[in-house]
């Protein structure tokens, strides 16, 4: 089942997908309309919006699809989680995993605009499979963590490079506004095998990273057992669970992002998360 969050004409609701349609879940008055609120129901939410289908479907192409989960209460990202990429990096696999913070307002949608910050040109691409927990929960076992979890979705965690140096958190860096586009949809657990995934990135058209996560270092289930033993994680939290080899930093010259640039990631069983590249506005200045 593929559920999104969505524009029709000045109205945003949660819907699933349907042969290309959309079913809103604003058919059933008893139903959520932000997907944080969706996703606590349960398998019973989406077995209710799934029932509405072929009632007042909209064609897909006349929505506007957003940041599936557009204000998690958490997202964290994953660094140096990917054999593959800790081999480009000539760095030594990690025994702990490395979790920072995006700041929620970076979070962007399906062909938004990520902007190239006025204050650096080192602005990076890492395409990324991204979990999304689906129940309230801490202390989660790993052997029960996929009962957590309510689906999958990509990320591009988006990095200005000169800045993640900068801090050692790496959360400026991460954080810069519309650096966390998100999408198209998320793709619930039961469809998907998220340790066997092909994953591909683009830049125009040049293919950049080309992975599987079962490259993984440390899989979906061993984080949410890591920092649910920290935090308590609620419905609709996004963790990124890293990148693979081919960053633009490790390119030879660098291949950072320029505006007029279009950046896609691709992966098996979700789809493609496409946005485009363009100077930040010198409208945003105070």
């Amino acid at each position: 089942m593929k559920l999104v969050t969505f524009k029709y004409r000045d109205h945003i609701s949660v819907g699933c997908i349907v042969n290309d349609r959309v079913t809103p879940a604003w058919l059933d008055p008893a139903l959520p309309e932000t997907m944080t609120e969706f996703l606590s129901l349960g398998s019973a939410g989406q077995a209710a919006l799934l029932a509405l289908s072929g009632k007042d479907d909209i064609p897909i192409e006349q929505v506007t699809l957003m940041a599936p989960v557009p204000n998690p209460q958490k997202f964290l990202g994953v660094g140096l989680n990917y054999a593959d990429h800790i081999e480009e990096t000539g760095l030594e696999q990690p025994t702990f995993p490395t979790i920072f913070n995006k700041q929620t307002s970076c979070i962007i949608g399906p062909n938004e605009a990520i902007q190239r910050p006025a204050v650096s040109e080192k602005l990076d691409y890492e395409g990324e499979l991204a979990l999304v927990i689906g129940k309230s929960c801490r202390h989660v076992p790993y052997a029960k963590a996929d009962q957590v979890i309510a689906g999958y979705t990509i990320v591009n965690d988006v990095s200005v490079r000169d800045w993640q140096i900068k801090a050692p958190t790496w959360t400026l860096g991460k954080s810069f506004d519309t650096h966390g586009p998100m999408g198209p949809w998320i793709v619930t657990a039961d469809e998907i095998d998220p340790h066997k995934l092909a994953l591909k990135t683009w830049v125009n058209n040049e293919l950049r990273q080309q992975s599987n996560t079962d490259q993984l270092i440390f899989d979906c289930y061993r984080l949410v057992e890591v920092v649910s033993t920290v935090c308590t994680l609620e419905p609709g939290d996004v963790i990124a669970t890293g990148t693979c080899s081919g960053v633009g930093v490790k390119m030879k010259p660098r291949g950072y992002m320029k505006p007029g640039d279009r950046v896609t990631i691709e992966i098996e069983g979700i789809g493609k998360l496409i946005n485009h590249v363009i100077e930040e506005p010198d409208t945003q200045k105070y």
